[in-house]
């Protein structure tokens, strides 16, 4: 490949280093109106967006998320902690969910763990998930490496000038192909969960 497309992998291995997550020591201890958690939201993950107009989460969105059921609704117009923690799952959630399938997701853990007794709080659950998250952080970028370096072997016989463009797509084609497989693979998951009403049924639309 190019060493324009390489500048661009170095870019975005660089950039994987810097992945983070929102930390519960982060957030608010005090309930929050909606403004401020919008404020907070974007403050917090306004990194990880691809254009600077792009929004985080917009009241609208957060109303719809309530009216969906994907998120308990707040108390006298504020919301918690353990509601912006869901919010961040959320955030993550809709770019490769349905609404349906974080419902699923969604119904026990806030059943079970969202403001009750139970001896593991949401708290942990967030911080012990996300820990590991980041610990996978060396394996995704060994594994966009290997990816970068088996579209370099394709199209050898091509000019110049289509094998850039060829390679670039088919790295491309690679990374597209292990997302599709993960989120197949997660929908199965969610259809085996106690509850789940998808089984043989039409999965709802994307979360907005």
């Amino acid at each position: 490949m190019t060493m324009d497309i390489q500048n661009i992998l170095k870019n975005i291995l660089e950039g994987l280093d810097k992945i983070d997550y929102i930390r519960p020591e982060d957030v608010p201890g005090i309930d929050l109106y909606m403004d401020q958690v919008t404020t907070f939201m974007d403050r917090q993950l306004g990194s990880s967006k691809r254009y600077e107009e792009d929004k985080i989460l917009t009241k609208t969105m957060i109303n719809n998320y309530a009216k969906n059921h994907l998120l308990p609704p707040p108390e006298k117009k504020k919301y918690s902690k353990e509601h912006l923690l869901l919010l961040v799952f959320i955030y993550y959630f809709k770019n490769i969910l349905s609404i349906s399938d974080i419902q699923s997701l969604f119904a026990p853990l806030t059943e079970k763990y969202f403001h009750t007794d139970h001896a593991i709080q949401l708290e942990r659950i967030y911080t012990e998930v996300f820990s590991l998250e980041k610990k996978q952080i060396e394996a995704l970028k060994a594994d966009l490496v290997s990816k970068y370096e088996t579209a370099g072997e394709t199209f050898s016989e091509a000019s110049e000038e289509d094998k850039d463009f060829l390679e670039m797509f088919s790295f491309i084609c690679m990374l597209s192909f292990d997302v599709y497989v993960k989120k197949h693979v997660i929908e199965k998951l969610i259809d085996q969960l106690p509850g789940s009403e998808k089984k043989g049924k039409k999965k709802g639309s994307e979360a907005s």
